[in-house]
């Protein structure tokens, strides 16, 4: 036998629970990157002038 007795069901919900969490996180970051850039542009600008 290839499947272990203690192994658990597949639990649809609970994955796409698990996949929204991390959408969800990867685009918190990719915002506060975003909002990090427009920052530091802007100090540079200042900078300079």
């Amino acid at each position: 036998m290839t499947q272990e007795p203690n192994q658990e069901p597949f639990d649809e919900a609970e994955y796409r629970r698990r996949q929204r969490s991390r959408a969800n996180m990867m685009a918190w970051m990719l915002g506060a990157l975003a909002i990090l850039f427009f920052l530091i542009t802007i100090a540079k600008m200042q900078i300079f002038q």
